[in-house]
């Protein structure tokens, strides 16, 4: 042994009690974690220059740390402890002990594991959860983050705050994902006119506005869906946009359904209505139904069939 080496082992046993043994062990562990926080550097500049998609890189970076840092913490306690054998009953024991006294951390900690092997949402995707609704933006061991949608703001816009779920949340509540796999929803527009118009006109006006504002004009978008029904047997008779009759107490009511893509509710509504609007003031025979008392004379504005007898009138 060198005769520094052996100058410091005598001081650190004399003066701090710490063996030669001791002090080796301390430093192959101070080595084990310069080489972690080496490893994270590296693996974050090479993610940072080879891989464009932001969503690719944050996962792929996520992994990579995750492995490193459980690596690291095993290299440490075979460092300190030897063989894994010795101190693996004491560690079921302890971990017992903390799974009752640490519930909720202990049920998060397995919630982030179903969410990284089942992966029913990843980051990047649009969900709901538990009354609250927005895009993943962060998963750690015990939380994911939210950037919210919806609440006070209308047609899933962004609200601007952030949200941090309990990853336990996945066991106890349903979610609801609405970009993973079937990358669409269905979106109605009811549209309400008056019984005076021309309601066959108005509904073959609203088909011609919808259609040209449906994702299912994309080739690209049709086999996305086809992929999405296979995978999921999600199955759909009309994945074209349709647009459904009723009566409401005011009028005729037109509702339009379409599917479009999560993100583009609010652009696409506004797309449409705009539309709407400039093709129903340039018609004549429709107007829109709104809320109104009316006097009905049936005996003069009856049809002839159903009209009521004038006597006793």
């Amino acid at each position: 042994m060198p005769e520094f080496a052996f100058s410091l082992g005598e001081w650190s046993q004399r003066y701090l009690g710490a063996s030669p043994a001791v002090l080796e062990r301390l430093a192959w562990s101070v080595l084990a974690w310069i080489l972690y926080f080496a490893l994270r550097l590296i693996v974050s500049a090479v993610a940072h220059r080879r891989v464009d998609d932001l969503s690719k890189k944050y996962l792929f970076v996520k992994t990579i740390n995750y492995i490193l840092g459980f690596a690291v913490v095993i290299v440490t306690m075979v460092i300190w402890f030897g063989n894994l054998v010795g101190w693996a009953a004491y560690l079921g024991i302890l971990s017992a002990g903390l799974a009752i006294a640490l519930q909720d951390p202990v049920t998060n900690l397995a919630g982030w594991i179903f969410i990284t092997i089942r992966k029913p949402f990843a980051v990047g995707d649009r969900i709901q959860i538990e009354g609250h609704r927005g895009d993943v933006i962060d998963m750690r061991l015990f939380q994911f983050t939210l950037v919210e949608i919806g609440n006070w703001v209308s047609a899933d816009q962004s609200t601007g705050r952030i949200i941090h779920i309990p990853n336990g949340w996945v066991f106890k509540h349903s979610t609801a994902n609405y970009t993973s796999g079937f990358n669409f929803i269905w979106n109605e527009l009811p549209v309400t006119i008056t019984f005076e118009s021309n309601w066959k006109k108005a509904k073959q006006i609203l088909t011609d506005i919808v259609t040209k504002h449906s994702v299912l004009q994309s080739d690209a978008a049709q086999e996305q869906v086809r992929q999405a029904a296979r995978k999921y047997l999600i199955y759909f008779r009309h994945l074209s946009p349709i647009v459904w009759t009723s009566v409401a107490d005011i009028g005729v009511t037109l509702t339009v359904r379409y599917i479009c893509e999560p993100r583009k509710r609010r652009s696409t509504e506004t797309a449409i209505w705009e539309e709407v609007l400039t093709a129903f003031a340039s018609a004549d025979d429709i107007d829109f139904a709104y809320p109104t008392t009316r006097f009905y004379n049936n005996v003069a504005e009856g049809k002839t069939g159903a009209r009521a007898s004038a006597e006793g009138s």
